[in-house]
């Protein structure tokens, strides 16, 4: 005898269809923006805003007769950026001569560090007995407060209760007469040295990280093909931190470009020609001459210089990168 039943997967006329499931509840997009809302607002206030009135100051006559009703100074176009440009005039020439004390500045401190900095990431990549402690002694410099450590190296730069001067004249004889580091032409000597022993540990630690990611099979294989360390390190190193390298080049030349406190700290307010580097111009010829409208006319032009060297430099490698993929 045959069964009438239906089969379970079907359903019969007097059973009623079951409840759709219910719909997924949407989720609250505006979480993630509350949270991002306070570091928004403190970029706002911190970056932005200074950003925009220092563009606007740079465009009016903003002088010491101006300060207290600095909303009502007058606007003078172009103006300031004229006077800042003319190298005909001591503000124009300063300016320039600034420039090139920078650049300098910047080629020698970025090319030294680099150079430390890989040096000694490349040295303690292998292992051994007391790597940790020369890790660790190579990061002081970089680990201390800015303020603290330019402070301690004025002291020892003094002419004649300095420690630099003790020992290259009174033990080690290299030179007859204690110098002066930190006014005339060995302001420039003792700038760039401050700059280097803060700067050149950021580039080891940087290349540091960076070998950790290369396959030690890499420098096996070439050892067995009879690779030199050199060799090594030109084919093999080098390729390998290429994307640590274009992104260190960057910030460090836009960091020690930039750089404002080591040389307000080492010099203070009277800085020495050779030493005049262009943050730190840019500061006294606005607050020591109460010309607010021409220094801001200088940062202006300062951040469009960096921006196009950043600019041109991202182009540059990014197209070396598509030509080489």
């Amino acid at each position: 005898m045959t069964s009438t039943t239906a089969p379970p997967s079907q359903t019969t006329e007097n059973e009623e269809p079951q409840a759709a499931p219910p719909a997924p509840r949407r989720r609250r997009t505006w979480f993630p923006y509350l949270i991002l809302l306070p570091a928004l607002v403190l970029e706002l206030l911190i970056h932005i805003v200074p950003m925009v009135t220092g563009f606007w100051m740079s465009f009016v006559e903003l002088t010491k007769f101006f300060i207290r009703r600095w909303t009502e100074a007058p606007f003078v176009g172009l103006e300031n950026y004229s006077i800042a440009v003319d190298i005909n005039t001591p503000v124009g020439q300063g300016l320039l001569n600034s420039f090139l004390v920078t650049l300098a500045f910047t080629l020698l401190v970025v090319g030294i560090s680099w150079g430390l900095g890989m040096a000694a990431a490349v040295a303690l990549q292998r292992s051994f007995r007391g790597r940790a402690i020369f890790r660790t002694l190579f990061l002081i410099p970089y680990a201390l407060p800015l303020y603290a450590a330019v402070i301690t190296w004025n002291f020892m730069l003094q002419r004649d209760t300095g420690v630099v001067n003790h020992v290259l004249v009174d033990q080690l004889h290299v030179m007859d007469s204690a110098p002066f580091w930190l006014i005339g032409g060995k302001a420039f000597t003792s700038v760039v040295v401050v700059a280097i022993w803060r700067m050149w540990p950021f580039a080891f630690l940087m290349f540091m990280a960076g070998l950790q990611s290369i396959p030690e099979e890499l420098y096996e294989a070439s050892a067995l093909d009879g690779a030199s360390p050199l060799r090594q390190w030109r084919n093999v190193t080098l390729p390998m931190l290429g994307a640590v390298n274009r992104t260190l080049l960057l910030v460090m030349f836009l960091w020690v470009f930039n750089d404002f406190n080591t040389p307000y700290v080492l010099f203070g307010t009277a800085q020495p020609a050779a030493g005049d580097l262009i943050s730190f111009h840019i500061y006294n010829a606005s607050f020591l001459s109460w010309d607010f409208g021409t220094g801001s006319a200088m940062s202006v032009l300062l951040l469009a210089f960096l921006l196009i060297v950043t600019l041109v430099y991202l182009f540059i490698t990014q197209r070396k990168e598509k030509r080489n993929a």
